[in-house]
């Protein structure tokens, strides 16, 4: 029987190396791409189905800072598979990036340098918005949405019998002081990707304390320092230009700055292989690549604690029941 691996934010970046990279790995895969933009994924799907015709590739729309889109999916993927083996949760957005010229500059001459870029702490802050469903756009596109989205098809991921996985993608950049339990929505501050990350981080520990016993495990990486359109928008085009070879010279201190996205999969694609019930739920598994270019995972503690993760847990539970609420109402006036 073909495993079935679910991917969001398949058609660029980090997701669409990843797809690439785990049919280069198993080409009897079932990969299925959940993506907004469905010319796009049909696009992957045929250029994916090319390079392995052997494989089974199929699409989903789904837009996760869109509740409703995220309701018809799972109704959608439901009716197609009677289980999905891996989940990969990986759309994923970092809206008007903008750069504190100030942060940068005195981190340019702080012992703090080689940290300060390859985890952008300090050195970016983002305008958010409000989406249709009343949530910050950020949170329910990074985070909220992907947990609906496994709510709803809990029931194709929780076999004891045969582990299923969610493996988030998650950053560097996932920093504790940006995260509050009494604003996970991060409402009131300006570093809304980075607070995402680390509410990431807690969901994860908490669904592996919470499920693990029904067979679902779950685990966060992150893919380094990748040049990819969410990247690009930080800096003019033309700095990207002057700055690559300081770049290139900065990996071999710091390892990172993974550049590429079949590099930043790193990580992504050695989880896939991995037993799920050996690993640890506390550790982020880092993609990394050294100044020559050999790819290789490094696992880091996260910075969190267990009652903190289960609280965030429980505080989207009950906005999950409000939203349900507010859904369940609209459909009985219309």
């Amino acid at each position: 029987m073909r495993k079935v691996v679910l991917v969001t934010g398949a058609s660029s970046g980090i997701g669409l190396a990843l797809c690439k990279r785990l049919l280069a790995e198993d080409d009897e895969l079932h990969l299925c791409l959940a993506c907004r933009n469905m010319c796009k994924a049909e696009a992957v799907r045929a250029d994916l189905l090319a390079s392995h015709p052997t494989a089974e590739v199929t699409t989903v729309q789904v837009d996760v800072s869109n509740l409703q889109s995220v309701f018809r999916a799972s109704k959608e993927l439901k009716q197609r598979f009677q289980r999905l083996d891996c989940v990969y949760l990986n759309a994923g957005i970092m809206p008007n990036p903008q750069l504190n010229i100030r942060a940068l500059l005195s981190g340019l001459f702080s012992r703090k340098v080689l940290h300060m870029f390859s985890t952008a702490e300090g050195l970016l802050t983002q305008e958010d918005k409000i989406t249709a469903d009343g949530l910050q756009e950020v949170f329910e596109t990074n985070v909220f949405g992907h947990f609906i989205l496994f709510r709803e098809l809990e029931s194709l991921l929780c076999h004891s019998d045969h582990p299923s996985r969610l493996i988030w993608t998650s950053s560097r950049n996932a920093r504790k002081s940006n995260f509050s339990l009494e604003d996970f929505q991060h409402c009131k501050g300006h570093e809304p990707y980075s607070s995402s990350k680390y509410a990431t981080d807690l969901l994860s520990v908490a669904l592996n304390r919470n499920f693990s016993q029904q067979g679902l495990y779950s685990s966060v990486v992150c893919p380094g320092t990748v040049l990819t359109n969410l990247t690009y928008g930080i800096l003019p085009p033309f700095t990207w230009t002057l700055l690559m070879p300081f770049i290139w010279l900065l990996r071999f201190f710091a390892h990172a700055f993974t550049l590429t996205p079949y590099n930043g999969t790193e990580a992504l694609v050695w989880l896939f292989h991995q037993k799920p019930e050996s690993l640890n739920p506390l550790t982020k598994y880092m993609s990394a690549t050294t100044g020559f270019g050999n790819n290789y995972v490094i696992p880091q503690k996260m910075d969190l604690d267990e009652d903190t993760a289960e609280k965030f847990y429980q505080s989207l539970l009950e906005l999950e029941k409000h939203i349900r609420a507010t859904v369940q109402k609209s459909d009985d006036q219309s």
